[in-house]
């Protein structure tokens, strides 16, 4: 059989892969200033009332609030001193993050959300303020989180960023995702790049073995779309496809150039993602490329029932496996020696309401408990006005008392200081955020250097 022919057809069993814009990169000296950020999605609403707690007098609003959710105040994992002269634990399975904190590394902020002006429960209630769109939904409400204004620009605030840096920053390994939700790192003009936790399995697409240029039928492979092609369609797949093996080889030869860590990173899906992610980030500041951001969409919060206990939905047991996986990032960062150059922020798509759902769940809010680690974070901190744990208080903006919260620190607010540490000029955040010329500060003082 002809070695073409048979290349085409062991294709149709190689791996799918999405869309990229993965160039090979010469290898060149590591960047002094390599930086990259990582935002990890934890889809569904995770019910952030019940990771971090107050553990002083706001404990028995919490108490009183959450009936069955509410976690006993011996059992949660306190945090060191005073933040904002309040004390706080975490739910015990989040006891992997304590040490991070407690280091200075790791920093919560309190009841974020999108906001498009500052406003209060009363202003909402009131009508007296606008308000995001599709607020408590959540396919609209992650993209919103990830930079979605809810009209025909789909970009988001990470690629729109990405855009806005010096040519010098960029590279065509900039804006990257871990499955085919893209919204953060989507730019107006420029393409995204997919990645697998498990890379190594990309490296063979039929016969062809990418970490092996040379070979016959990984010339044929990477040579096929190169042909003149009359039809648009056919030419643009080409060009699609072309640019799809590029990125699967520049992402098998950034692991295979890697070391793989060996600490525990727990198991499953998000542990496979952060492990391979703790391996090819030396590789990528080695081959220096300059800015990075990586966006990771994880779990499944949507804890309308059953939120408490140990099957695989509830969120108690998702939350340790979300520990487990961080720590082991955090660990595998320090041992090659990238900590110093990686922020890692944990969002949701919104929190959940305070007062209980019927079958020990909660139902979709707004506001929700964030937050962010790595050496550049300045941690052992809790940024933001905390809320008023009281079903009907000053913060719950549901007609029904169900403890909804406004937000006090917009994602926007979040998103600037994160972008202004990743090298975006100041003068570019309008261009990034619409919205942030509306609130008062563009810097939360979470990063040094931001």
């Amino acid at each position: 059989m002809n070695p073409r022919r048979a290349l085409l057809r062991s294709l149709m069993a190689a791996p799918a892969l999405g869309s990229g814009a993965w160039l090979a990169v010469p290898r060149r000296a590591a960047a002094a200033d390599y930086r990259a950020l990582v935002v990890l999605s934890l889809t569904g609403g995770n019910d952030g009332s019940n990771c971090l707690v107050p553990t002083d007098g706001g404990y028995a609003d919490y108490q009183r609030a959450r009936g069955e959710l509410a976690l006993p105040r011996a059992g949660l994992v306190g945090l060191p001193g005073l933040a904002g002269g309040r004390a706080y634990g975490l739910h015990p399975a989040l006891a992997p993050l304590a040490p991070l904190y407690d280091s200075g590394r790791l920093a919560w902020i309190a009841n974020v959300g999108p906001l498009i002006v500052p406003a209060t429960a009363a202003q909402v209630m009131d009508r007296a303020v606008p308000v995001p769109p599709y607020l408590m939904s959540h396919f609209e409400q992650i993209a919103i989180q990830q930079g979605w204004g809810g009209d025909a620009d789909l970009s988001g605030w990470g690629g729109r960023a990405l855009e806005q840096l010096p040519p010098e920053m960029r590279s065509p390994l900039s804006a990257v995702t871990f499955d085919s939700n893209r919204t953060l790192v989507l730019g107006r003009r420029s393409k995204v790049s997919w990645m697998s936790g498990n890379p190594g399995g990309l490296r063979y697409w039929g016969r062809a073995d990418l970490s092996q240029p040379g070979l016959p039928l990984t010339r044929d492979l990477s040579t096929l779309p190169d042909g003149q092609y009359a039809n648009a369609y056919t030419a643009e797949y080409a060009r699609t496809m072309k640019d799809t093996v590029a990125d699967a080889q520049s992402v098998v030869a950034a692991y295979l150039a890697g070391a793989v860590p060996a600490n525990d990173f727990g198991s499953g899906t998000l542990a496979d993602i952060l492990r391979t992610l703790s391996t090819v980030l030396p590789a990528f500041r080695a081959a220096g490329h300059r800015r990075q951001v990586f966006l990771v969409n994880w779990g499944g919060f949507d804890t309308h029932g059953s939120q408490r206990g140990t099957a695989e939905r509830t969120q108690d047991y998702q939350l340790d496996q979300l520990a487990r996986a961080i720590a082991g990032f955090d660990t595998a960062n320090r041992a090659s020696g990238v900590d110093g150059s990686v922020v890692t922020l944990v969002m949701s798509d919104f929190g959940r309401t305070l007062r209980p759902a019927s079958g020990g769940g909660s139902d979709h809010a707004w506001g929700n408990h964030w937050f962010a680690f790595g050496t550049p974070v300045a941690g052992r901190q809790v940024i933001g006005t905390f809320p008023q744990l009281v079903l009907g208080g000053r913060d719950d903006f549901d007609l029904g008392r169900g403890g909804r919260f406004v937000p006090t620190t917009a994602t926007d607010q979040v998103a600037a200081t994160l972008l202004r540490w990743l090298g975006l000029e100041a003068s570019r955040l309008p261009e990034v955020l619409p919205n942030l010329a509306n609130f008062a500060s563009s810097d939360l003082g979470l990063v040094h250097g931001s």
